[in-house]
């Protein structure tokens, strides 16, 4: 998804909810994207790696970046990917990273 449409925010979301229901630990916000770069400029440039569970599976979720010059770092993850959330905001809709994100996805075997 595009800078700022909320992935991070997701992330920090769904490890609190899994956290809660099923065990584990949260990640807040500040804790996934906590390079002092990252911190410094309020974006994701490197990915990160989370880690939670359902009762059925287990799930290593890598944070991207949205921004553009940090693309490269969004592949790296990708690579290494069974699967994506695509992050779009309601406001504004897709992007030129949404749909760069979407097209990179695929390329890397993404479905």
């Amino acid at each position: 998804g595009h800078v700022d449409h909320g992935k991070t925010t997701l992330t920090a979301a769904i490890t609190t909810v899994l956290a809660a229901k099923f065990g584990g630990s949260a990640k807040a916000y500040d804790q996934i994207d906590a390079a002092p770069e990252e911190k410094a400029r309020g974006i994701t440039i490197n990915t990160a790696h989370v880690e939670y569970e359902t009762a059925n599976r287990h799930y290593a979720h890598v944070d991207c970046p949205g921004h553009a010059d940090y693309v490269k770092n969004m592949i790296t993850g990708a690579a290494q990917m069974d699967g994506a959330i695509l992050v779009c905001s309601a406001a504004d809709g897709p992007m030129p990273q949404t749909r760069e994100h979407i097209l990179l996805a695929r390329q890397v075997g993404v479905p």
